[in-house]
């Protein structure tokens, strides 16, 4: 499995990445608003550092081979 670039991935890793940061930014008004309040503001900054972490990914376009190596450890013989 060869690594190699895509567009398509490079911006939809940038749109999941800015969505991240979006939330992020305004973890506080998501809280107050969306959620259950002061106690949720910890777990929604976890969520925008998780969406920027899977943005990068998709940026870089790893997620392929890290679904390939998964998917060889559950059934190595399927995949070639």
């Amino acid at each position: 499995m060869q690594w190699e670039f895509s567009w398509g991935w490079f911006l939809l890793g940038i749109f999941v990445l800015v969505a991240g940061l979006l939330v992020l930014k305004y973890h506080r008004w998501i809280g107050d608003n969306m959620a259950g309040g002061v106690m949720s503001y910890g777990k929604i900054k976890t969520a925008g550092i998780i969406a920027c972490i899977v943005g990068m990914v998709f940026i870089s376009n790893l997620h392929t081979l890290i679904l390939y190596f998964i998917m060889h450890l559950v059934a190595p013989t399927r995949f070639p």
